[in-house]
């Protein structure tokens, strides 16, 4: 199934009121989209809405098959039928791969997440999350470890900051019955899962002082603030927020009993009384040019401070629930997140900012907010969004909107980046280079980028100005070719990542797209039910020289067979058809098909892979698959999140595999690397690339 973003659900577009958008203004005076977007983000469950290309028909395991009249007697002296598909490492013993072990993760969910970033075990690691997988990773090697117990997207990540409970973390998920999970970073073990009456999710959770107590936000409708004895389970207290969206909730950093909310144009100072929970609304007063604002991140101070970040940019200084100053234009854009550091009260404050010599998107305030020093991020963009900030010793840990963590040197200033994702967009390219450790993803963000799988990172990135659909290295790994949502393809040189050849003759999106095992030919396959195909021999001008007619729906997948006479085609009408190249023409023929050996197996359809479709494919789909290079197994990625790892061929109806969580939502593409000792797989709204190792 093919999928409109919708934000992990549907998205609520709020009509702004006047009053409320006159504050809304960026640097620029235009209305900040950043901030408008998160207003109206509702983190319901997973209702997508379906665009047209849904895939319609009968689904492979509820088809009949005819059953042919000349049926091979089960004796035969015909000679064997050839192999399914080529074998491409034919010199190692083929080898069964019989389980897969998560290794590496590409991705932070910064796009619509705040504060979930943080240092541990004195600045060793970092913990953070992306999809329904929360990930410590170690800053000396690199190595990830997860916490895969949700079951949906973590929307939400804090640390115990108290002794005694030493790397205790707790995550809260979108859903309609969300949870709320405590967990040691660790050894990764469950302490607490806290079920919460939160409709649609958990946006913010955060520990009180002695660590003993929790309080979750919900993004219900009422904004629920419940307090947990997270030990026990136990709810203390519970009550709405806010009609308006809550961003922020946090104890004071020496208290168990106080905390302070902050959203959409309100600040409530909070007392927890035994059982119940009461508030004092901020007062401004009379302090000049103030009013109040949306507010988005808090800190704190010594004697009863509260520091507010606003959306004009403006940090407000509230003494009890009294405005007592406003620091101006704290940034150029509106602030989005606020660390108190506890051993020396100095606060670190992120938001939107075009990076200049004195200004930068992250800065290091005393004590009172009076002095600080900017930091530069040098990512390179026009405009930095910081979504996450958090202090170690000496060094400034920095999560981005664009998915992007950075750690600053407070002495040198310099800026290192730990993490890189794509941006918000859904991945559905995806290609592993023929004879080396490397592959691509190409993504709705209108970039592809290039990753190492030894060293896990990022190689190179090329932005192409428009979504890219899908992606493919040529046999000899020197050209790429990508596929374009506008109809556009592009064939770019590995080496240089210059443009080679580029061309446009449909006008709706690739969604496939292969060079011949003889480097020949480009197949390009569109949701306008074609596939072109263009020889490369020619040159650069790419002229098509033929395409496939009778195509009954959208292309969904391609396949060339090993002598590049033929190319499978799968449709969104669930039905996989075979034709010549370059002419076109339909291959009907069962005893020619059967002598077809396939270059790579790619299809979610066919008699060999019935056996991937599980019972309940009636509301969703498997969306790929692919063949490991021994030919032995099959992996798949479905709309439920699951990585699947079968045998091949899989011809039994319901066949028995094993199956992989930590994508949170569609899973739209998988590969395994040349070498099959790994597994890449794409998600769609999570914007991950999870890499599996094979067993």
């Amino acid at each position: 199934m093919i999928w409109t973003r919708e934000t992990n659900g549907n998205r609520e577009n709020k009509p702004v009121d006047s009053e409320e958008s006159d504050s809304d203004t960026d640097e620029d005076g235009g209305y900040d989209s950043d901030v408008a977007r998160e207003k109206s983000i509702d983190y319901t469950t997973k209702i997508y809405a379906v665009s047209i290309r849904e895939m319609s028909g009968t689904k492979p395991h509820q088809q009949q098959k005819e059953v042919s009249m000349e049926e091979r007697p089960p004796v035969s002296r015909a000679a064997p039928q050839p192999e399914k598909l080529q074998k491409n490492n034919i010199t190692k013993k083929k080898k069964l791969i019989e389980d897969l072990l998560l290794d590496h993760v590409f991705g932070y969910r910064g796009f619509d997440c705040r504060n979930n970033l943080h240092y541990l075990n004195d600045g060793a690691d970092i913990i953070f999350h992306t999809a329904a997988a929360a990930v410590l990773q170690s800053l000396s090697t690199g190595t990830q470890s997860f916490y895969l117990e949700h079951t949906d997207d973590i929307l939400c990540l804090t640390v115990n900051q108290h002794p005694k409970y030493k790397n205790v973390i707790a995550t809260g998920q979108i859903g309609t019955t969300p949870s709320v999970h405590v967990w040691d970073a660790m050894c990764k073990q469950t302490l607490s899962i806290l079920r919460c009456s939160h409709g649609k999710g958990v946006g913010y959770v955060n520990f009180s002082a002695t660590g003993k107590l929790l309080l979750s936000l919900g993004v219900d409708p009422e904004h629920t603030i419940t307090i947990w004895r997270w030990q026990e389970g136990t709810k203390i207290a519970c009550k709405g927020g806010h009609p308006d969206r809550i961003f922020v909730v946090e104890f004071r950093p020496d208290s168990d009993s106080q905390f302070v909310s902050v959203g959409i144009k309100h600040i409530k100072f909070w007392t927890l009384a035994g059982g119940a929970l009461m508030y004092k609304k901020g007062v401004i007063g009379s302090v000049e040019d103030a009013r109040m604002q949306t507010m988005l991140s808090v800190a704190f101070g010594a004697n009863s401070l509260t520091f507010t970040g606003a959306i004009n940019g403006d940090v407000y200084v509230w003494k009890d629930h009294f405005l007592i100053r406003v620091v101006a234009k704290a940034h150029t854009g509106p602030v989005f997140t606020m660390y108190t550091t506890l051993r020396d009260g100095l606060i670190v404050t992120g938001g939107k900012e075009r990076p200049t010599k004195e200004g930068g998107a992250v800065k290091l305030w005393d004590q009172e907010m009076k002095r600080c020093r900017a930091f530069q991020l040098e990512t390179g963009q026009l405009v930095d969004c910081v979504r996450s900030v958090c202090r170690g010793k000496g060094k400034i840990l920095v999560g981005t909107k664009d998915g992007e963590i950075i750690e600053v040197g407070e002495k040198n200033a310099a800026s290192n980046i730990l993490i890189n994702g794509h941006m918000e967009g859904e991945i559905w390219g995806l290609a592993t280079h023929p004879s080396k450790d490397t592959f691509i993803t190409a993504s709705d963000d209108g970039t592809i980028r290039i990753w190492d799988l030894s060293d896990k990172k990022l190689l190179n990135k090329v932005s192409l100005g428009n979504a890219a659909k899908c992606v493919y290295y040529s046999p000899d790994g020197e050209m790429i070719a990508i596929g374009m949502k506008n109809g556009e393809f592009i064939i770019l040189l590995v080496n240089s990542l210059k443009v080679w050849g580029k061309k446009r003759d449909r006008s709706a999106a690739v969604q496939d797209i292969r060079f011949s095992p003889d480097n020949k030919f480009l197949a390009v396959g569109s949701v306008e039910n074609t596939v072109d195909f263009y020889d490369l021999s020619l040159g650069p001008s790419l002229n098509r020289i033929g395409y496939c007619k009778d195509i009954p729906s959208f292309v969904i997948q391609m396949d060339f067979s090993a002598d590049s006479k033929f190319i499978e085609v799968s449709t969104g009408a669930y039905k996989r058809q075979i034709h010549e190249v370059p002419t076109g023409k339909l291959v009907t023929e069962q005893s020619l098909i059967d002598k077809i050996t396939w270059a790579t197996w790619t299809s979610i359809l066919g008699d060999e892979v019935v056996g991937v479709w599980p019972r309940n494919a009636d509301k969703a789909d498997v969306n790929c698959a692919c063949v490991s290079h021994a030919g032995l197994n099959v992996v798949t990625g479905d709309d439920f999140g699951l990585v699947k790892l079968f045998e091949f061929p899989c011809t039994e109806k319901f066949a028995k595999h094993k199956r992989y969580f930590g994508h949170s939502a569609h899973v739209t593409n998988i590969r395994f690397s040349y070498d099959d000792k790994f597994v890449i797989s794409a998600g769609g709204d999570d914007c991950s690339v999870f890499v599996w190792k094979c067993l």
